[in-house]
């Protein structure tokens, strides 16, 4: 367990050390604010019934803030090494490959959070704006906040994977982003609950990021969200402690 802190804590260490890590913080409080201000639009507006959580991830600007954020935070996980030549030495410390993956991971995991920490005093101020507290039911900002972790989880996984593949930081955040975009474009397609659509329409319906979302901004913690979260953060984590055995012994 020491190891695997002190990984921990050389990937955080070395995050916060770059200039990128102060830019994708600062990128990520801008457009939630420029988010907020749409959002105050749109109650002064009218009366909704939907959560501001929800309305949150209805907006495009939380999937501007997703989907270029995560292969920035995660393109220099291996690649950096690759390119710095420290890779090598890592590989020969008597750590365990999967420790070596899910050090990296935890770390990016981490200043993932970190960097929508400030959320949460967003949504306190639109709560003394409007003067509506049920806006901000407990509930559902505990599973809005939730979703965030496991759709963040996810997007980290397809990350690392990325920078195990190659020594390059730019091609490692290209691949990532497009497989991020992949995956947010299935999510766009019509609703496929219908059994008429196929037992097809109805898997993409199942990788449906915005439908998982909508549950988990109204509160509503579905098993089946989370096995999908989970099983397929761990599936791409596990590809990428292959690429990293494969690399040691090349």
């Amino acid at each position: 367990m020491s190891v695997f802190l002190t990984l921990v804590r050389r990937e955080l260490g070395g995050t916060f050390k770059s200039l990128t890590g102060y830019i994708v913080i600062a990128v990520v409080l801008l457009l939630a604010g420029i988010c907020l201000v749409d959002m105050i639009t749109k109650l002064n507006g009218g009366v909704t019934e939907a959560p501001v959580t929800q309305m949150f991830y209805q907006s495009y600007f939380f999937w501007i803030i997703l989907l270029p954020i995560t292969p920035v935070i995660t393109m220099r996980s291996f690649a950096a090494e690759k390119a710095t030549g420290t890779y090598e030495a890592l590989m020969t410390t008597p750590v365990g490959d999967w420790q070596v993956v899910l050090a990296k991971f935890a770390g990016a995991l981490v200043f993932y959070l970190l960097a929508w920490l400030p959320l949460l005093g967003v949504l306190f101020v639109l709560r003394q704006v409007t003067h509506q507290p049920e806006y901000l039911e407990p509930r559902a900002t505990a599973g809005a906040f939730l979703g965030l972790t496991l759709i963040g989880s996810l997007y980290l996984s397809m990350g690392c994977l990325a920078s195990a593949l190659t020594r390059s930081q730019i091609i490692a955040a290209v691949l990532s982003f497009l497989m991020g975009v992949a995956l947010w474009v299935i999510s766009l397609r019509p609703n496929a609950a219908d059994p008429g659509q196929g037992p097809l329409g109805r898997a993409f319906d199942h990788m449906s990021l915005m439908r998982h979302m909508d549950d988990f901004a109204r509160g509503v913690i579905d098993s089946r969200h989370l096995v999908f979260y989970v099983t397929s953060t761990v599936f791409f984590l596990f590809l990428t402690t292959r690429v990293v055995e494969s690399r040691r012994w090349q």
